[in-house]
């Protein structure tokens, strides 16, 4: 659970940084709202001429800041990643393309500018934080179990029964006919009717 707070809470920095970065001066002066997106994906390098806003660095950066936040919404760690690779590859992208351009990169002055610093820095919270994040955990329900196995026609064997002992032997059935022959009833002659009892 920290995890995954901790990992979307870096992750809306790095959006919010890669959105930022694209208002910021890039280059030379410029700012990243004044690179047109084609100069990237152009044998030219970067132009000097000026982009409208959704032609510009702002749009795949807007695009990478959009997915990271629905990436945090839905606890996708691919769509957070994905992020953050797509902001650090714009700005590697146009570092490349604009050392075509000028010949060489430099730093401060009319050279590399805190709007590159900020997109190197979004794209690389929004991968910490997509490593950082737990994701969605799947919960697995097990197989169903098998079915109760029917009774056997024979009843089952004493836990503690010796196996090698042979069976006991089958009750005799019970015999409810009377044998006289088997009779041990006392019997006593009857007494004289004159004899009082007592």
């Amino acid at each position: 659970m920290l995890r995954n707070i901790f990992g979307s809470l870096l992750a809306l920095i790095g959006a919010a940084l890669a959105v930022w970065s694209s208002f910021r001066v890039w280059y030379g002066g410029r700012h990243g709202t004044d690179i047109r997106v084609d100069d990237l994906f152009t044998g030219v390098g970067v132009t000097p001429a000026t982009a409208a806003l959704l032609g510009s660095l702002f749009l795949p950066l807007g695009f990478a800041a959009l997915l990271a936040v629905l990436g945090v919404l839905v606890r996708s760690r691919t769509a957070v990643g994905a992020a953050g690779a797509l902001v650090l590859g714009v700005t590697v992208l146009w570092m490349v393309r604009q050392g075509q351009s000028a010949g060489s990169l430099t730093a401060g002055g009319d050279g590399l500018d805190v709007g590159v610093a900020a997109a190197v820095g979004g794209g690389a919270l929004l991968l910490l934080g997509a490593a950082v994040m737990r994701g969605r955990t799947i919960r697995r329900y097990a197989e169903p179990s098998a079915p109760y196995p029917m009774p056997s026609e024979q009843p089952p064997a004493h836990p503690y029964a010796d196996a090698s002992a042979p069976p006991p032997p089958p009750a005799a059935p019970l015999d409810s006919g009377y044998r006289p022959e088997d009779d041990d009833t006392l019997t006593l002659p009857p007494l004289p009717p004159d004899r009082p009892l007592g």
